[in-house]
């Protein structure tokens, strides 16, 4: 699932190619991908006809869209294989294709295609700002509204283990399994080390790590295991080429030099080093 740098690569695209443009008219191919947009599919596509898209915005996994009109927003959450494309209107249209919207001054379509149908796009009122179904969401480590030392706060409190604290969007958004391995092997902490027992300076060093990762993915365009996941060009992210221990078992740290270990972690796969991030006793 496309992690908060791969999202904010395609946020960055979206801003780039849609923002100030109308919608001219909007088409549902599928009606899974607007399964939470209640109403159902004409009353959505009615909505959108018109409407400027004013800019592009992402609070951890989320995108959307506000628009001109009413305080409301287009939503999408890509899920597994969601892909917002930006492609010529004579384009032939894609396999997977399941929204399509066009623009009043006739240049590159937005499409949304999904092979899953896990994602979804929807028409949201926004709340402070933020489309209401993800306003309970904790505000990721790029936002100013981030605030370290409430969330240095609630984690202590947590009693988990850091990795099930990392990945829990209430207490801060946008951190997938890919960069929490990364941000832990980062920051010396094995996933199973308990959140009360962590100090401050480590916790800040922990937020520092998960910056650093993340920003570095950014830089690289995402992490991309397969072809699913695109910016909106259609173009394959490369950080996976810089992973210090997702994805590596058996295969020297970068650090120390000793085999990268796999554990099996919430019905996914944990990797970290054996001797420099120690399990807890």
């Amino acid at each position: 699932m496309p992690e908060l740098p791969e999202v904010e690569v395609v946020r960055r695209g979206l801003a780039m190619w849609v923002i100030g443009r109308r919608i001219a008219s909007a088409e549902v191919l599928h009606p899974r991908a607007i399964r939470r947009h209640v109403p159902g599919a004409d009353e959505f596509t009615a909505r959108l006809k018109g409407r400027l898209v004013k800019s592009a915005q992402r609070r951890g996994k989320y995108l959307w869209l506000p628009l001109s009109g009413a305080e409301e927003a287009l939503l999408a959450h890509l899920g597994m294989s969601g892909q917002l494309l930006v492609v010529d209107p004579a384009a032939p249209l894609e396999k997977h294709l399941r929204v399509r919207l066009r623009f009043e001054d006739g240049g590159p379509d937005l499409r949304f295609v999904d092979q899953r149908t896990f994602g979804h796009v929807m028409l949201s009122p926004l709340v402070e700002g933020v489309p209401e179904p993800i306003a309970h969401i904790a505000p990721d480590p790029f936002e100013a509204a981030f605030d370290e030392d409430e969330f240095t706060r609630r984690l202590r409190a947590k009693h988990t283990e850091i990795k099930r604290a990392l990945l829990d969007q209430s207490l801060i958004s946008g951190v997938g399994n890919i960069y929490a391995d990364e941000a832990l092997w980062l920051a010396r902490l094995h996933w199973a080390r308990p959140t009360q027992a962590l100090t401050r300076p480590k916790i800040a060093e922990l937020v520092e790590a998960v910056r650093t990762v993340m920003g570095a993915a950014l830089q690289q365009g995402g992490t991309s295991f397969d072809s699913l996941y695109v910016n909106v060009n259609g173009e394959s992210g490369y950080f996976d080429r810089s992973l210090e221990v997702y994805g590596r078992r058996d295969q020297p740290c970068s650090r120390c030099g000793t085999p990268i270990r796999r554990e099996a972690f919430m019905n996914r796969s944990s990797y970290s080093c054996p001797r420099c991030q120690r399990r807890p006793r």
